[in-house]
């Protein structure tokens, strides 16, 4: 969880950085990306022994190929909206809106799938989200 929370992190606002350094079109950020994450994904397919099975999995599964390429669409647009929300808004804009994608997903997650909250639960998220939007809300009241 550590590494997730600290690769996370690191992933946006070193995008923010090499935007701000460099004359970089989104296209050009979000290919290299990309293929980077080809080559990490492709390679520890082979070093666990996987990638003749996902094939195989896909192969005897063909109905699941519409669901992998309308994920993989949808993921695709979203770096977009992503990578373009970073390069005009910055890195901590971004960080304020997957917050509040987060609050959102638990919501929802919540409502329609009655997962229940515990009370300690439902602190911790009005700390987080709470402390999120006062630092915002002082910050746009400030002169």
């Amino acid at each position: 969880m550590l590494g997730y929370l600290g690769f996370d992190g690191f992933t946006s606002t070193f995008q923010d950085k090499l935007f701000r350094g460099y004359d970089m079109e989104i296209q050009n950020q979000i290919f290299y990306t990309t293929v980077c994450s080809c080559i990490l994904s492709f390679t520890g397919l082979i070093l666990q022994g996987h990638l003749l099975p996902s094939i195989d999995f896909v192969y005897r599964h063909n109905d699941c190929f519409f669901d992998i390429v309308l994920l993989s669409t949808v993921a695709t647009a979203s770096q977009f909206f992503i990578s373009y929300t970073i390069r005009t808004f910055g890195a901590l804009v971004f960080a304020a809106i997957m917050t509040t994608r987060q609050l959102v997903s638990i919501l929802l997650s919540c409502l329609w799938f009655a997962h229940p909250l515990s009370w300690e639960q439902w602190i911790g998220a009005a700390i987080v989200f709470g402390s999120l939007y006062a630092k915002n809300l002082l910050k746009s009241a400030s002169p």
